[in-house]
């Protein structure tokens, strides 16, 4: 059983039935969402009853009643932990710094949440063929659900994509394109054999469940603090996925009444060679332009224009949040931090948003009181050949 009613696009509100695959909204091409009847959903499930959940369902399905499926692709994805980063937050100057660490998850990164839901309810749909652009983390968690659910998976990543990525890819058994170019020019090939090859396209915001997977990294954090919010979250931000599902679930607990109408400030965390978010926020915009020659270290974040980029300014100026820029040196510097004083090896897009803390507490608009929560989306490990 589940509680999904239907699909929503995220601007105009159009709804559509969630019983086929769908992409995006027919009427103006929005990203859709899922909506649940919240209703029987309180009925059935309260903070009471989470906490009573121990093994075997210590992953992100705990949260099943918010999810679109109980027959789940499963690899043991999410229940992360928090964790307090004392050290790091005396050296930055806050005294309620944590970490989620989202480098513990299956394929080591958050994508495993996002891409496990979505395949759950691709094989759901009967969908046998799946493909992707990725900038590298998205198409190992890609391969690895496929390769569980028995589908077959199709890579388009950039020829410079982690040498980590690229083995994952191929071991789990994916068939790899390398594309010259960026994460954009990947999509336009996945988007042209879409008819000839008939494989179904999960790319980031166009398809409704990679978002819902996600959201349970703020399930997750609320729970963890005794269903308190924190006051400020970073989040790196490449195609913002995870911002978008992490807003989705402070909507549905507030509905539920397990959280108040508190919102964390999201600070979205971007490289300075590619800041399409930071650039839009500063100039107040409500859409973003392709950023042009997008480079940085930090993989994930070379997304020059995210797909649902209205979404996201939405946020961060509802949330009364921000968008910060980070260097390649800065970033460097901050992986080292976080390992040396937190025992943490952060991808470079995880260590940003310790880059961005410390400008924040250095400027003031963190007090060093506040409950601030930086996720650290992946491991180091798959990034030797950019940090060695």
């Amino acid at each position: 059983m589940t509680y999904v009613t239907d699909l929503q696009c995220s601007l105009c509100a159009e709804r559509v039935p969630a019983d086929r695959p769908q992409t995006v909204c027919p009427q103006c091409s929005g990203s859709l969402v899922v909506r649940y009847d919240l209703a029987a959903v309180g009925r059935a499930l309260n903070p009471r009853i989470l906490g009573a959940r121990t093994e075997p369902e210590r992953s992100m399905w705990k949260y099943r009643e918010l999810l679109p499926s109980d027959a789940p692709v499963t690899l043991g994805e999410g229940q992360t932990p928090l964790l307090p980063a004392r050290r790091l937050g005396a050296a930055l100057g806050g005294e309620r710094l944590y970490v989620k660490d989202e480098g513990l998850n299956p394929t080591g990164s958050f994508k495993a949440r996002g891409l496990g839901c979505a395949v759950t309810m691709l094989k759901q749909f009967g969908v046998r063929k799946v493909a992707i652009p990725t900038a590298g983390n998205a198409g190992s968690a890609l391969a690895a659900y496929a390769a569980e659910a028995n589908m077959e998976a199709h890579i388009f990543a950039p020829r410079d994509v982690p040498r980590g990525n690229l083995a994952e890819y191929n071991f789990y058994g994916a068939r790899v394109t390398l594309v010259d170019g960026l994460i954009g020019d990947c999509a336009k090939l996945v988007q042209a054999g879409r008819e000839r090859e008939g494989w179904f396209d999960v790319s980031t915001l166009k398809e409704p469940y990679r978002v819902e997977g996600k959201k349970t990294m703020g399930l997750e954090v609320v729970e963890q603090l005794g269903w308190r919010v924190p006051d400020v979250i970073f989040y790196p931000t490449g195609g913002g996925v995870g911002l978008i599902g992490m807003w989705k679930a402070f909507e549905e607990m507030e509905q539920l009444g397990w959280i108040g109408s508190a919102r964390p400030r999201m600070v979205a965390v971007q490289a300075e060679g590619c800041a399409p978010v930071a650039r839009a926020f500063a100039a107040h915009a409500q859409t973003m332009e392709p950023f042009p020659n997008a480079a940085t270290m930090a993989a994930g974040l070379r997304v020059p224009k995210p797909y649902a980029d209205r979404v996201i300014l939405q946020i961060l100026y509802a949330s009364r949040g921000t968008a910060v820029t980070v260097s390649d040196l800065e970033i460097q510097a901050a992986v080292r931090d976080l390992a040396s004083l937190q025992g943490i090896f952060a991808a470079p897009e995880g260590a940003a948003a310790v880059a961005a803390a410390r400008k924040l507490y250095a400027n003031g608009w963190l007090r060093p009181e506040e409950t601030v929560v930086l996720y650290n989306t992946g491991g180091g490990l798959k990034y030797l050949d950019v940090l060695g």
